[in-house]
């Protein structure tokens, strides 16, 4: 087990040469220059920055499918080790009321980089398969990337992007469908559309959607494929487990490493920190690294195989941990710890696969102590671990029982670099940073908002009252699925439209109160149908 040891910012760890694994299989270069926009010494720039202070690095590292409950920080009863993100919590502020902005993959990740929930948005409840598309991101829409380059940040992304693309037939037609069929139509000649580049980066290497479940399992590189996929994956010589049923019988790429592709995104991010460090000392940088872990199928690389003693699951979780602690070792080494912002975070709750077998296997629950999972509107799909770290200025060991969003994450950056958000932007975004800085906000966000798997289904949240504007779940059909019957709650208001918990006094979301309650359901139904017309919850 790789266990952390202290530093002059971040957690270190033994760290075993990694070869750029990509770059080695495909034999692509590996070298990643980033854009120079010159010094960026502002005086005043902020509160937080200080006067004749250099603007921050900023790092988000987002994990996928990863529950409440999966880390040691969060439950004290996980079974599966997690040194390294617990020493990130430990030098930092752990949040223990933090909300991804769906309860499934793509609009959360709208969510985080444009500061405004998916639902108000045209398909804003889609998830992206293959080469479905177009992008989510409207191309005049603010993104945390375009608000840094401005401010002469560096940024890159690296991961999966799951936004939607625009690929382009031979005759240079748009493909916009998912499924296996479409990629079979894509001229790889042509550049990617609506992407990362399209979107503030400066720089991508990643996967259109989810990098080992999809009918597309290839690597982009900016706005091209440069190893096209040449034939349908030979799934033999993968693992055969429970939580290996999710890969689907796509098109793949010669040499795309099915079990190390973490690895790959790993040493292209670790590759652009340290070429832009070397290269523009001075200029700070934006990385977004999405992972694939812990997103089904728990393909864990094999040098991680066996290692967390909870099965391929609890390897997989174990190597999120690993990763993150190389990313943070690079940081440390480049000696740019204490100048540099990390936000750890995911997209949404523990997958229900993956939850089950957990639980029956080996006693780990992901969505402790939530009812849900992905999916739910209930706590479980959408409240998640969120851990900020700023050597010097964020206190560390600090907890936060504040309710945020990832949504915030555009707001507090703005604020964090002065940047003054327009009107049209940023919707639902309220800046954390007085949080962060150890400063109570009595001027915090007003309210929660929640979406579920589809955009219809939505619920509010404020104080210990949350409104959910729909029966079920929003997500997953317990009493239709043999998996989760187990778990179904009978609900107490069977016959109401909705539901209404005070999760102070049940966070189990056990008693619908919602006849008990009605003047609560009526002002929260108001509240939230005023957002929706408002287009907005920021003021």
């Amino acid at each position: 087990m790789n266990t952390p040891k202290q530093s002059r910012g971040w957690p270190q760890s033994r760290l075993e040469p990694l070869a750029t694994l990509w770059g080695r299989l495909s034999g692509l270069p590996g070298l990643i220059i980033a854009v120079t926009f010159g010094v960026a010494l502002l005086p005043g720039v902020s509160a937080a920055a200080g006067r004749d202070e250099r603007l921050p690095n900023i790092i988000i590292i987002l994990a996928d499918d990863l529950g409440y409950g999966d880390l040691r920080c969060y439950n004290d009863q996980a079974k599966v080790d997690t040194p390294n993100l617990d020493l990130l919590a430990r030098r930092g502020m752990r949040f223990t009321d933090a909300h991804s902005p769906a309860t499934v993959c793509t609009p959360s990740r709208y969510g985080l980089l444009t500061g405004q929930m998916a639902f108000r948005i045209p398909r804003g409840g889609t998830v992206f398969t293959g080469v479905g598309g177009p992008s989510l991101i409207a191309a005049d829409r603010l993104t945390l990337a375009k608000m840094l380059k401005r401010r002469g940040y560096a940024t890159a992304a690296v991961g999966k992007w799951h936004l939607g693309l625009t690929f382009f037939d031979h005759n240079g037609r748009a493909i916009h469908q998912g499924g296996k069929e479409a990629v079979l139509r894509v001229d790889w000649s042509r550049a990617v559309r609506g992407g990362p580049l399209d979107c503030g980066f400066d720089y991508f290497f990643g996967t259109a959607c989810c990098p080992t479940t999809d009918w597309l399992y290839a690597f982009i590189e900016g706005d091209r494929v440069p190893v096209p996929p040449t034939g349908t994956i030979d799934k033999s010589g993968l693992p055969r487990h429970p939580y290996a049923q999710d890969c689907r019988p796509g098109f793949i790429a010669p040499g795309f490493p099915m079990e190390e592709v973490d690895l790959v995104f790993l040493e292209k991010s670790r590759q652009f920190l340290r070429e832009h460090v070397r290269r523009n000392p001075s200029q700070p940088f934006f990385l977004y690294h999405a992972t694939q872990a812990v997103h089904l199928p728990s393909f864990a690389a094999p040098r991680f195989q066996g290692k967390s003693g909870a099965g391929p699951h609890g390897d997989f979780l174990h190597e999120l941990d690993w990763i993150v602690g190389q990313l943070l070792d690079t940081v440390d080494e480049l000696g740019v710890a204490n100048e540099t912002v990390v936000f750890f975070s995911s997209d949404n709750g523990p997958e229900t696969t993956a939850v089950v077998h957990m639980r029956s296997d080996y006693g780990h629950d992901g969505a402790r102590r939530w009812r849900g999972m992905k999916r739910d509107q209930w706590e479980g799909g959408h409240r998640v671990p969120f851990i900020a770290c700023w050597p010097g200025k964020i206190p560390p060991g600090s907890i936060c029982s504040h309710p945020v969003c990832l949504t915030d994450l555009l707001a507090t950056v703005a604020e964090l670099v002065a940047f003054e958000l327009p009107h049209d932007a940023a919707e639902d975004s309220f800046s954390i940073l007085p949080l962060l800085l150890g400063r109570d906000s009595p001027a915090g966000r007003p309210y929660l908002l929640h979406q579920a798997a589809g955009a219809s289904f939505l619920a509010i949240r404020r104080g210990p009252w949350k409104y959910l504007d729909h029966p079920g779940s929003g997500g997953n059909r317990y009493e239709n699925n043999p998996l989760l019957q187990r778990y179904r709650i009978a609900d107490t208001a069977p016959d109401a439209p909705g539901q209404l918990y005070n999760l102070e006094l049940d966070p189990g979301e056990t008693k619908n109160l919602y006849f008990e309650k009605p003047e609560i359901v009526q002002d929260l139904k108001q509240l939230l149908e005023k957002s929706k017309s408002a287009g907005r919850s920021r003021p």
